[in-house]
């Protein structure tokens, strides 16, 4: 029963961090109706930012900020230069070109920083606290903590504030939101700087407890993806709970199953879903007449 419940908290915090990339892919894709690939880029560009910024002197905080604004730049340089030329286009193509963007950032940061691996220090000095069998690691509760945080503040943001309605109404019809007044093209660069921020945010978090390295952002994105299409498609709570399912699982297959095989565990329940549930936990089956 100890270890289930270390495993618990264990699971919770990795699965917040594919729950925070996992909501990026939603964002973009009620945006514009396409899968950002490059989204688990957006971690690992993030958490470089955060190592490059301390090496140059900043503190911890001032890095913090840097990185988060260099993601919110990056933000708008990949809706000016991927998506918004090929706006007009089928989903395919910008698909396409959000793969491409993914290996370009990939291999920049490799081609400048080198493939050796980075060590980010935590936000606390203190490695965690010890509650009665669970031991607390205060990385693990501070992401714990930022997703709960952010979750609050998509609802309010969302349903609560004029620009949150504008971003809802602009996903769900773009020709009437324009039609309305909204300037959809603005409503689209808001959500790419946001969902690169909140990737970014996901990759700083998760940095001190991984190695920052060029493959970190593919692993995330890809458990991300899983935990949007287990959610369902497009469902922002969807991407929530199926992020942290995620992590629990692949947290408990890697104890009381294989360490070896942990990455494909959180396949595995994809494959199911796929097979009897493909439109996701809290997504609704859509019939078309031919």
């Amino acid at each position: 029963m100890d270890l289930a419940l270390q495993l618990l908290f264990t699971g919770i915090g990795i699965g917040a961090v594919y729950a925070l990339v996992a909501l990026g892919f939603v964002l973009i894709f009620r945006a514009t109706n396409v899968v950002n690939f490059a989204q688990g880029e957006f971690s690992m560009v993030a958490a470089y930012l955060m190592v490059v910024a301390i090496e140059a002197g900043l503190p911890y905080w001032a890095a913090f900020i840097v990185a988060l604004l260099g993601m919110a730049l990056l933000g708008v340089i990949f809706n000016l230069g991927v998506y918004y030329p090929l706006r007009h286009r089928t989903y395919l193509p910008v698909i396409i070109a959000t793969i491409g963007a993914s290996i370009l950032l990939a291999n920049s940061v490799l081609a400048i920083y080198g493939p050796q691996p980075q060590v980010l220090e935590g936000w606390f000095e203190t490695p965690g606290i010890q509650v009665g069998p669970v031991y607390l690691d205060s990385q693990y509760l501070l992401i714990i903590g930022v997703t709960i945080c952010l979750v609050i503040f998509n609802f309010w943001f969302f349903e609560k504030t004029l620009l949150g309605k504008k971003l809802q109404a602009t996903s769900q019809d773009k020709e009437m939101a324009s039609l309305l007044g909204i300037s959809v093209s603005t409503m689209i660069m808001i959500t790419f700087i946001y969902s690169a921020v909140l990737g970014g945010l996901a990759g700083i978090l998760v940095a001190p407890v991984l190695f920052v390295s060029i493959q970190m952002g593919s692993t995330i994105a890809l458990k991300a993806f899983a935990a949007t299409i287990i959610g369902g498609f497009g469902d922002v709570a969807g991407a929530i709970i199926g992020g942290l399912a995620l992590g629990v699982i692949e947290t408990f297959g890697a104890a009381y199953i294989s360490v070896p095989y942990k990455d494909g565990f959180a396949f595995l329940v994809l494959v199911a879903f796929l097979i009897f549930r493909p439109q996701g936990i809290f997504g609704e089956r859509v019939a078309e007449k031919a």
